[in-house]
Order: structure tokens, then sequence, then C-alpha cells
């Protein structure tokens, strides 16, 4: 399982784990009050970590693509035929500025990564 499919699976664990524990409030019972605390303490403390690897894994990846040779900002025209961009520029990566590596990286437009001047 990858690291956005775990995290998606630990946050609906403790969606879950928050609902019932809310409900043992209400009720009153003080087992179930303790245990639910305990699981979601737990499970906050694994997305705490989920979360730490993403960061890990998405800078590891932009500090790559920063050792590339070169980038620039695409304009607007390559953005719409990004297909023949990517046949013309052999190694080609884009960055959104909108996606997770992207707001890792901190760019401010679309972006194209490459090993030659294109």
């Amino acid at each position: 399982m990858n690291l956005k499919q775990e995290l998606q699976t630990l946050n609906d664990k403790l969606d879950k784990f928050r609902r019932k524990l809310a409900a043992a409030e209400q009720r009153g019972d003080a087992a179930i009050v303790t245990q639910f605390k305990k699981e979601v303490a737990v499970v906050t403390k694994r997305i705490a970590s989920i979360k730490g690897q993403q960061t890990r894994q998405f800078s590891q990846e932009g500090s790559a693509l920063k050792a590339l040779g070169f980038n620039r900002v695409l304009t607007k025209a390559e953005q719409a035929d990004m297909g023949k961009l990517h046949k013309a520029v052999k190694g080609l990566i884009v960055v959104h500025p909108l996606t997770a590596l992207g707001r890792e990286m901190d760019i401010k437009d679309v972006t194209g990564f490459a090993p030659t001047k294109f």
C-alpha cells in the first residue's frame, strides 16, 4: 500500500474512532471511552509518521529535480500542447504548483525540468 492510500485508511479509522468515542462519552461508558482514546492516540501518531515520510519523499524528489541541468517556466502554448513538448524534450518532467511536489518545491508557475536546455 502506498503512503497516500495508507494515510487515507488511517484518516478513515481516526474518524470512525472519534465517532465511537463521542457515542461512548454520551452513554457514559468509561471503559470504552479509555479504549477509544488510546486508539485515537495511536492512529494520530501513525498519521504524523506517514506525513513525515511523505514530506521526506517529496523533498527528495524536489532535490533530484533541482539537480537536473535545466528548468524554466512553461508558456501557455506549451502547456496547451504538452504531448508535443514531451516528444520534443527528452527526459522532461513537468511540475504544477498545486501538486504536493510543487508546494514542497515552492514553485509559483508550471515549470519544466530537463537534463538539457529546451
